[in-house]
This record gives structure tokens, sequence and C-alpha cells, in this order.
């Protein structure tokens, strides 16, 4: 884990290694101090040399100065090291998100990640720059003052220790009971973050079914339950500062009692006693200061190991040694395919799918909710691997190609319609980003999209709000088939996608594709007969299974589950769907 964390310091590492450097500096003259403090009373005031106190002082104004300096380049070092690790932990999970399967994603909820992206790295950072700063700054400052303590008066000095050791095993319990507090808050963040995201989403949900109330309480509950946690923690935190401070004043007290008594026995100096009060300060200080570092870490460490999860995780998928840069064309074949998405599941969601389809055809999917058609087609693009099988595009099982070539070819427009904040042009160009805006228009007209962009006030540089928001379902659909079809694939595959358009569009639509792209292998879902009809051929999904697979024709003579949804669409019961079949 810490090994993983490190390594995204990479260009930080001069300034990681400069802040401990800065901060023994700092420490090294603050040590100086009280020994010139102590020469300035024994040799300055109690002798009435007035020109040592003069040159003392202005050596212990330099050596301050000094201090200063190292302190403040401590401070920028420690802040330049912590944001640029933060920058990289954060690139460093996108990027591998990115190349995330979709059954890596299933294993991370999207709250999770969005945690993980922010409160955690900000952990993290907080805890880096700490641990430069104080983690060696507070173990060398407090070495050194025992040291010169020792030197000054061992005696008085032992005190010192003592004190450190109690308040050692003191720190160490109460932070075995705190580490369990801060990790179960981390995960209550995930919770609250989901509750979040998943009212401003469905906002508008919320507000039609007027569940504002609810929604607020939901959010309560679980800002709650981290106010609890913190709390528990934080006391127990909280609980080390009297004690330390109790310690301190003890320390203290006991110091110049038995140091009075020495000034007056002749067995130690007005100004050794001053340099080992500065000294007792200093220890003590260095101790509370490596306690807050402590706490830091504490809480960063479940920070880190939910960032180092994310940067690990591979992907299920990866490309062959030697893959294949191009495909030949748009045939697909099923043969002998099982998939599931959880290995070793019971039951498959894909069971003995054999099918050969024919580069440029177009094949209609028909089949209930859960019958796996949006699961058949995924496997075409490779977004998963089957589990028993083969899939083959092109002649080619899709395990042989390049995964940014397959999936250059293979255009896919899936149930929920996704558009990005950004002008419908800039939208568009996600399926070619160099596309011209005759292009564009072009694939507009062939989704039956022009109809509506032209009635905008800013045509095609409109702008889409985020999830496209400001458009309805039907030209959200459009334009997503228009930004497929922007790839010039040799596979279009349409998941229900013009479920939100009405009949005559759809209709315009596929005659369309089988007009201007009739060598682009089309496989079109639909819940509709009449969506599918006209297609070379239709695939009848039942459970999991290939009920049928054939012509309009000789589905409607041989398939009766087909037959009778098109006579429940067509006929008096045209109103019912394929699920209550």
């Amino acid at each position: 884990m810490i090994r993983t964390l490190l390594a995204q310091v990479r260009e930080f590492k001069l300034v990681s290694i400069l802040t401990p450097v800065c901060m023994i500096w700092e420490v090294i003259c603050e040590m100086i101090i009280p020994v010139l403090m102590g020469r300035i009373v024994d040799r300055g005031v109690m002798a009435g040399d007035v020109d040592y106190i003069i040159r003392t002082g202005g050596v212990m104004i330099t050596v301050a100065l000094l201090g200063l300096t190292a302190g403040v380049l401590g401070g920028f070092f420690a802040a330049r090291a912590g944001a640029g690790l933060a920058r990289n932990l954060r690139k460093a999970m996108f990027d591998n998100i990115q190349t995330f399967s979709f059954s890596n994603i299933d294993h991370f909820s999207t709250s999770s990640l969005v945690t993980r992206l922010t409160t955690d790295v900000t952990n993290i950072q907080n805890a880096y720059m700490m641990v430069l700063r104080m983690a060696m700054r507070a173990p060398s400052s407090m070495v050194v003052a025992m040291v010169m303590s020792f030197l000054i008066n061992p005696r008085l000095a032992s005190i010192y220790l003592v004190a450190v050791c109690v308040l050692a095993l003191f720190m160490v319990l109460m932070m075995r009971t705190t580490t369990r507090y801060f990790k179960q808050v981390f995960e209550r963040y995930d919770a609250m973050n989901e509750s979040v995201q998943e009212n401003v989403s469905a906002i508008r949900v919320v507000k039609a079914y007027v569940r504002e109330d609810y929604e607020n309480s939901k959010f309560r509950r679980a800002a709650e339950n981290i106010y609890e946690m913190f709390m528990r923690a934080e006391l127990r935190v909280v609980s080390i500062s009297p004690f330390m401070m109790g310690v301190v004043y003890c320390c203290i007290l006991l110091i110049s009692w038995f140091g009075a008594n020495m000034i007056v026995s002749d067995t130690l100096t007005t100004g050794n006693l001053m340099s080992l009060l500065t000294y007792c300060m200093n220890i003590l200080m260095s101790l509370m200061m490596l306690s807050m570092v402590f706490i830091m870490i504490t809480m960063s460490e479940a920070s880190a190991r939910r960032i180092t999860e994310v940067i690990r995780e591979k992907s299920s998928l990866s490309n062959p040694e030697n893959p294949i840069m191009e495909i030949p064309d748009g045939s697909i074949r099923f043969e002998d395919v099982d998939f599931s998405y959880r290995p070793g599941s019971a039951e498959p969601v894909l069971k003995d799918i054999d099918l050969s389809i024919r580069s440029g055809e177009s094949i209609g999917i028909i089949g209930g909710t859960g019958s796996a058609k949006s699961s058949l087609v995924s496997l075409v693009s490779r977004l998963y691997d089957v589990t028993q099988g083969r899939v083959l595009v092109g002649g080619h099982d899709v395990r042989d190609y390049d995964l940014e070539v397959l999936r250059g070819q293979v255009a896919v427009v899936l149930q929920k319609n996704v558009l990005f904040s950004g002008t419908i042009y800039e939208n568009l160009r996600w399926g070619d980003e160099n596309a011209t805006e005759e292009e564009c228009r072009r694939v507009c007209r062939l989704a039956c999209a022009d109809e509506f962009i032209e009635k905008m006030p800013e045509g095609y540089n409109t702008y889409i709000e985020q999830g496209g928001t400001n458009v309805s379902g039907g030209q959200k659909q459009r334009l997503c088939i228009a930004r497929a079809l922007l790839k010039k694939p040799k596979i279009l595959i349409l998941d229900d996608s013009t479920s939100a358009v009405d009949t005559a569009t759809d209709a315009k639509i596929r005659r369309a594709f089988a007009e201007e792209i009739p060598d682009t292998t089309r496989l079109i879902i639909a819940q509709r007969i009449s969506s599918v009809e006209n297609c070379d051929r239709i695939i009848v999904m039942d459970n999991g299974r290939v009920n049928g697979f054939g012509t309009h024709a000789e589905l409607l003579a041989g398939n009766r589950i087909y037959r009778e949804v098109y006579e429940s669409q067509t006929g008096e019961g045209a109103d019912a769907d394929f699920d209550k079949m």
C-alpha cells in the first residue's frame, strides 16, 4: 500500500526531501537558542557584561531568522509535495478507472469512487504534508532536546524521560481504539454520497412524487451517522491534550522545585535552569506533534487502503500480445456461448447461444424483460468476456482484436442514453472528433434529429445541459443514434434506442438506415414488433436462450412466442406488451 502511494510522488521527490531537511534545519536553530539564552543569563546578566549580551543577542536573532526561513521553506515545500501527490493520486485513479471493464466497475459504486477521488485523497494529502513536516521535526526536536538536557543536568533530565514514556504509552492505547472509528467513518461517507448522488440525478422524480421530506430525512440520517462516528473518534483524540498538558505542568513544577534547590546549593546555574525549562517545553510539544501525526495517519489509513484498491484494480479485459488491428467485415458468430456476470454463478445469463449473422444484415432482437437481450449484444463489442464458447466478429474471436479497434468499429447506443454538457456539435463529435459540420448534419438527418435541432435558437451550437436535461427522451435518443453513426461503424447496435420516439419517426430512421448504411450490420433491440418486422431476420430471446431465429414470416408461422406478441400488438390487444405473454 505504502509503495503504491509513494510511487505517485514522482516529480515531487525533490520537494519531499527538502521539506524534512528544512525541518531539521529549523530544529537545530531552535535548540541553539536555549543555550544562548542560558549564556546571556549566566555570563551577561549575572556578570553585568552588556557587550556580551549584545553580541549573543545578535547571534540569537540571526539563528532565529535562519530558523524562521527554514520553517517557511519547509511549509512551502510540504504544501507543494502534498498538492502534487494529491494530483497524481487522482489522475492515477481516474486513468485506471477508464481502463475498467463493466465487471470491474460493478465492484465499486459511483458514490464510493467519488469519495475516494475527493475526501480520501484530501486525507492523504494532509497526512503526507504533516508527515513530511512533523514526523521528521518532532522526533529530531525531542531527541536533540533530550540530549541537550542530559548534558546540562542528567538528574533533572530524567524527569523528561519518565514523562515521555508515560505519554507514549497513553497515546498508543488511545490510538488503538480511535483507529476503528475512523475506518467506519469513510464507509459512512460512501452512503451519504450515494444518497446525494441519487437525489440530485433523480430530482425530477423526487419532486413529482413529493418525496422531498423523505429524502431530507434519509440524508439527515446519513449525516448524523458520520457525525456520531466522528464524535466518538474525536472525543478520544481530544482526551490526549488535557492529559498531556497535565504531564507538562507536572514536569515544569518538578524541574522548578528541584532546580531552585540546586541553584541554592550552587549545583545548577540560573541560565541552565532556564534552558532546561525551555527544553522541557520543546520535548513535550514535540510529543504533542507526534500525537497529531499519529492521529492523521490513523485517519488516513482507511483512505490509503481505499485509494490503493482503485489504483491496483486490474481490468478483467486485456489486449492479446499481438492483437488484430483491422476488422474485415461486420459478420458476427456466436459459437456455443454461455455467459455469467459473476464467475461461478449457478445459472448463466446466456445459455447455449449459436448464431450466425452475415455482414450487412439487419437483425431484430425481441424478448421480455430479463431475457438477456442487452447481455447478448454486450458481448459483440467485448464489454464483457464470454464464460464459455466464442464470439467472432469478421471471422475472428473478439478477444484477438485490439480493444480500441474493435470498439471503434462497433457503435453502441445503450438503453440509458447519455449526453454530456456541451454543444450539440461537441456531443456528436464523440463519434468522430474530426467530423466536419456537414458530416454531423448528415448523420442527424439519418437519425431524424435535424427536425428538432434546426428549430432550436442556436441550432447545432445549442448547449446541452449535463445529462441532456434540456432535451426530451426522444430527442436524446436521436442525438445518441446520430453520434453512433458518426463513427462509420461496421456494426451498429441499437439497444431499445427508439423506445421514446413515435412510430412514424421510428420508421423513418429504419428506412434511412436501409438506404444510407446498407453495408453496416445492424442489431436492433426493440419491444415493438413494428420496429423489427422489416429486418432481414429476427432473434426471439427467452430466459437467456434463443427461442427462435428467422424472418418475420418464418417466425409468424413457426414461433409461438413471436406470433402471440405480434397478435397482441396488432389485434384488439394492441396495448399489450411482450412481458405479459
